[in-house]
């Protein structure tokens, strides 16, 4: 979907506003931990509440935090 070095764009159909973010141990526990989740549930609703709390930061790409919340878990900084 994105046009970057990341990824490769070839979903050119499909808008950024529309994506949720998806949901792995890292991104989930720094989500909570930052106070961007409040659910206590690892599903789908987690997903869409992590997503809607994001578009307030950015509304037209909130899956661009994905990678920096994932890190932040994974390096155990949060």
């Amino acid at each position: 979907v994105r046009k970057d070095n990341i990824d490769m764009g070839l979903w050119s159909d499909v808008d950024r506003a529309d994506l949720i973010m998806p949901l792995d141990t890292h991104t989930f526990k720094v989500g909570q931990r930052l106070g961007l989740l409040k659910r206590k549930s690892y599903d789908l609703e987690a997903a869409i509440e992590l997503t809607q709390t994001l578009k307030t930061f950015d509304a037209t790409d909130p899956l661009k935090y994905d990678f920096a919340l994932y890190r932040l878990g994974q390096e155990k900084l949060v």
